[in-house]
């Protein structure tokens, strides 16, 4: 008989965000009405946050298989193989509402959460990466409180980073005032392991003991999966607090190696990090995925508070803990295994055969419930979808707009100093310098990394025992999604793919963090559609299958949603480690050649084309340069070419391994004249002198962002082998300039548009985001 604790009724199942028509199938699926404990239980499996009710029926269209793939979604991570028996795990995972309440917790704890995926896999973790949104840190209401937010948010990641010693080795910083309210905290992370060690979370053999391992279990993270991250904010997120998990680095680190020292006893039948929903989504999802049932006594759970009901510790989300199956008659090595490592570890259950999961207290069975109808055959919404209409939001900040009220501003070179806007574009918080942020991550940690954070377009690390490295990048320019989702979405493919292939690496696979406001509203639903159509156009022409991510729904403050989010984490492989390329320029008198996969384009620019003019302008109003200096977000981002991508990528990986070139940085935020720049940044103190060529007005050339683009550099005598790949491949490469000691400069049409000290330069990108950080 169940125990009910308290009777429930419609209302109740409301308050815990389940629909009528929700909590019409619980009843179908139970035959009666659920107990309080099983209601809790529903309420997350079944929320937002852990089903993907909203955006299942979308996901479907990502393609996940590649011949790379050893497994796709629907474990807890994605895995590739590399060769020579080793495979990398890799996911991307978002903390976005908990680092909103507690920005350092929160932080932490996705951090934690990110590195169980991996390690859960058996894989030993090697790198972690952050894509971050914060709102605008200077210039607005909100400053204060959004550089409060990022210094909890930062502080949380190097906090549990550095003390669980996995270096933190790259991402990106963006800054956009619809972050205000809803920052975006989504954290990578990547593994290897041999491929023959490989654990699933599937639970198996009637009979077989269930272990709880880790951390005791507290309140602390009560209905973080189906209130705080399956809805939106309101005044009473203030008072969520308490749903916020507190983080242990300390005893990570310890369960990271008694799980793995456990998994190579052969003891282990299946392992599942409680992650989201804990215990209930821990002992559901193996129970399901294994076709078996899973029964516990919750008496046995180790618990680090008193009085603690059935529904607590269920949906409790203590962190650093895990559920793994063992082979029955071994518990006592898996035990051992754990005692040695300090860590709590109690046979808590058994495996079963009849499909159910049944929980018990003091032998009372509190909640009863077939696990695959709770884990896997949730509801299913086909959301209704409506394109945003035209509308002009505020001032001169456009959208879904024409671009004609930005011409003026946009074509009025005769008086523009473009040495002053430049030094003003290079301190803005989108392209300055964030040494700041990730000289508090330690990055060098194992040993693994050959280019860190502020040395190249990817991080790389090093692949021990093998001679090859692997490299890492995220990216997503969400301005551009929100003014265009479809081409946005593929940007943000190409460009992380474009970016590890500057690293010399070729793009293998993807993770992504896909990040939305309600997606009970029409136009969150289009813009959700339409970036899925993206990203799987994107990927299927890179050839860099879905292995995995996250859905964050619910972005939304008072009625405000963020821009459409949608981060890409692409995966690399370097069979020649000792290969690996960074972005700084290396030596006096290298010349440097601007790679173009678009040989169209780069043959040359028609000014008198209206249609050709009109296109450039509008693409340009959606620039990092036209924000900043213009005050404009506006247009629609650059069609992006991934025929024109995929030629690129190529050209760079035959480059890197031929060993032609020196150094490769790609095009993107801020255009040409910020890539050479950076290159420059990241070099032993050179400079360099460019010449451009074309009909584009000066301030396009510069500062245009479009696609498909690379700087490289390479010694003269390089230059013909150079020249020869790139023919091979398809790509236009030209000689802009030469690497120097002397002044910065580019000029346009034989005329200087850019002229500069680069130490000047540097100082304006290098300490601005310090000085608005500190509020100078």
């Amino acid at each position: 008989m169940i125990d009910t604790e308290i009777r429930v009724t419609p209302e109740i199942a409301a308050e815990h965000g389940l629909s009528a028509d929700e909590y019409a199938r619980i009843l179908k699926i139970l035959g009666r009405e659920p107990s309080y404990t099983e209601l809790g239980i529903f309420s997350v499996m079944w929320s937002e946050h852990c089903s993907y009710k909203s955006s299942k029926v979308h996901l479907k269209r990502l393609p996940t298989r590649g011949t790379r793939v050893v497994q796709g979604p629907g474990e807890n991570a994605g895995v590739v193989d590399i060769g020579d028996g080793w495979v990398a795990a890799f996911k991307m995972e978002s903390h976005n509402h908990p680092s909103f309440v507690e920005p350092f917790q929160g932080a932490a704890t996705g951090v934690g959460g990110i590195l169980r995926d991996i390690f859960t896999m058996g894989a030993r973790p090697i790198a972690v990466m952050d894509s971050l949104h914060f709102g605008e840190i200077v210039a607005c209401d909100d400053a204060a409180r959004n550089r409060r937010i990022l210094g909890g948010v930062i502080g949380g990641i190097a906090h549990y980073g550095n003390c669980f010693g996995v270096p933190t080795v790259g991402g990106e910083v963006q800054f956009e005032s619809s972050y205000a309210g809803n920052p975006l905290v989504n954290v990578l992370a990547l593994g290897v392991a041999r491929r023959g060690e490989l654990f699933f979370a599937k639970a198996r053999g009637v009979g077989n003991p269930v272990i709880y391992v880790g951390a005791k279990t507290g309140r602390d993270g009560i209905h973080g999966a189906s209130l705080l991250a399956s809805a939106e904010f309101t005044e009473e997120s203030k008072q969520k607090r308490p749903n916020v998990q507190v983080g242990d680095p300390f005893m990570e680190k310890l369960l990271l190696e008694a799980c793995l020292e456990a998994m190579r006893t052969g003891a282990v039948v299946a392992i599942q990090d409680m992650g989201a929903a804990g215990l209930t989504c821990s002992t559901c999802e193996m129970g399901s995925r294994g076709g078996t049932g899973i029964e516990i006594e919750l008496n046995k759970v180790p618990q680090r508070e008193t009085g603690m009901t059935p529904y607590e510790i269920m949906l409790s989300e203590s962190q650093e803990r895990m559920l793994l199956v063992a082979e029955r008659g071994c518990e006592a090595e898996v035990l051992g295994v754990f005692a040695k490592w300090g860590l709590d570890a109690v046979v808590i259950g058994a495996v079963t055969g009849d499909g159910l999961l049944r929980v018990r207290q003091r032998g009372q069975i509190v909640a009863e419930i077939p696990a695959h109808p709770l884990a896997e055959e949730g509801p299913v919404y086909q959301r209704p979808m409506r394109k945003p209409e035209v509308r002009r939001d505020d001032g001169e900040i456009l959208r879904f707009a024409p671009f004609a009220a930005a011409r003026g501003k946009q074509d009025d070179n005769r008086a523009a100093n473009f040495t002053e806007n430049f030094k003003k574009l290079l301190a803005s918080p989108a392209i300055a310098s964030k040494r700041w942020i990730f000289e508090q991550y330690d990055h060098s940690v194992r040993t693994n990394t050959l280019v860190g954070p502020g040395a190249g377009d990817a991080a790389v690390m090093r692949v021990k025992e093998t001679p090859r490295a692997l490299a890492l990048a995220t990216d997503c320019n969400a301005r551009w999604c929100w003014l265009h989702p479809r081409e946005g979405a593929k940007a943000a493919v190409a460009e992380a793919a474009r970016n590890v292939a500057c690293s010399g690496a070729r793009p293998i696979a993807a993770t992504n963090c896909l990040n939305f406001g309600n997606p009970e509203k029409p136009e969150t639903m289009w813009q959700f559609s339409e970036t899925i159509d993206g990203i799987a156009e994107a990927c299927t022409a890179l050839d860099t299958p879905i292995t995995g991510g996250n859905v964050s729904f619910y972005n939304e403050t008072l009625g405000k949603p963020i821009f459409p989010t949608p981060t890409m984490g692409i995966l690399g492989i370097l069979e020649d480690a000792s290969k690996a390329l960074g972005m700084g320029f290396r030596a006096d008198g290298d010349l440097v050649l601007l790679l173009d996969g678009m040989v169209h384009v780069a043959a040359g620019f028609s000014p008198a084309n209206p249609s050709a003019m009109d296109d450039t302008r509008r693409e340009f109003s959606s620039s990092e340069y036209a924000k900043r200096i213009h005050g404009i977000a506006a247009g629609a981002p650059a069609a992006v070419d991934l025929a024109a991508e995929k030629r690129l990528i190529e050209c760079l990986v035959e480059l890197a391994s031929a060993g032609a070139v020196k150094s490769a940085h790609d095009v993107s935020d801020g255009g040409i004249a910020v890539t050479l720049a950076e290159s420059c940044f990241a070099s032993n103190g050179f400079s360099v002198q460019v010449k451009l060529e074309g009909g584009e007005p000066v301030e396009y050339a510069l500062f245009g962002e479009r696609g498909a683009r690379a700087v490289v550099s390479c010694a003269p005598a390089s230059l013909a082998r150079v020249e020869a790949i790139a023919r091979e491949c398809g790509v236009a490469a030209r000689k802009i300039g030469t690497v120097g000691c002397g002044e910065f400069r580019i000029e346009h049409n034989r005329r200087t548009a850019i002229a500069a000290n680069v130490a000047a330069l540097r100082d304006a990108w290098a300490n601005s985001l310090e000085h608005m950080l500190k509020g100078e």
